[in-house]
């Protein structure tokens, strides 16, 4: 459920609501690459159209202004959005189930394809789980894996466990890292509850490796990522931060005024 602290997830057995990881990421993990980003965006939209937007510079500042802020934010949710779109059609891959055409999710989903071909995937043998949400009520947070499947990647070819998280992007390249997924994946793997569709719970698979499975338009790279106690002692971490933050607003630390002040509680005594 979305809260005006982020994403929360209500616990089916009654207990306390659960912050979800990506919140917790989102809300604790530093994201240097954002504002070069945005400015790129921004710097983008002047480039492409210098005239028209000399001319509202002096017309209307203000109102252009306020639209070049914003097309940052336009393109994180219309990101967002396509990203979640092309998860509904990975989870409609494995399971074998109808989806809608839609010409600007094909590319990933045939790049995703290529991959369980790639790795021979049968998924009524090698799928564990898909589109799972995760809990850990220790520490009180909760999410959604994408997939824990079997791969061929032990000693003499012997089958491990990993848990792998779908990233898209339409320009970055596929080779693409950022230092909040190995959080992600971590505390999805030491979440030892599981919840079928029926909020039944059920032990979390407990995978051996974990990765992100990179989707572009035109290729795809799997690229493993740490998630070993160390990194969950560096989520925990990020995990208090967000709490903290959460549980915080600007009306809890008072100004302090001199007695003599206007608005003084001393003065308005006096």
């Amino acid at each position: 459920m979305a809260t005006e602290r982020g994403r929360y997830y209500s616990d089916p057995a009654g207990g306390p609501d659960l912050i979800s990881v990506t919140n917790v990421t989102g809300s604790s993990v530093h994201k240097p690459a954002l504002v070069p980003w945005g400015a790129g965006l921004v710097a983008d939209a002047v480039i492409a159209k210098p005239i028209e937007i000399a001319r509202r510079a002096r017309t209307e500042p203000t109102v252009l202004r306020r639209e070049l802020v914003a097309i940052p934010f336009g393109n994180t949710e219309r990101a967002k959005e396509l990203g979640t779109r092309i998860h509904h059609r990975a989870h409609a891959i494995v399971i074998g189930s109808p989806f809608p055409a839609d010409r600007e999710v094909e590319p990933y989903a045939r790049q995703l394809a290529k991959w369980f071909r790639l790795w021979r995937i049968d998924f009524d043998r090698d799928v564990e789980a898909v589109e799972t949400t995760v809990l850990n009520r220790r520490h009180g947070y909760a999410g959604t894996g994408d997939l824990w499947v079997w791969l061929p990647t032990g000693p003499h070819g012997r089958r491990q466990l990993w848990l792998i998280d779908y990233k898209t992007s339409a320009l970055k390249p596929a080779t693409t890292v950022y230092a909040e997924q190995p959080y992600q994946l971590t505390a999805y793997r030491y979440a030892p509850v599981a919840l079928l569709a029926d909020d039944t719970e059920v032990p979390a698979p407990r995978p051996t490796r974990t990765a992100v499975l990179n989707l572009r338009p035109r290729s795809h790279r799997l690229i493993e990522l740490p998630s070993d106690r160390a990194v969950f002692r560096a989520f925990l971490g990020a995990l208090a931060n967000a709490r903290h933050l959460h549980a915080t607003s600007p009306a809890d630390f008072p100004s302090i005024l001199p007695p003599w002040a206007p608005g003084s509680p001393e003065r308005k005594a006096a």
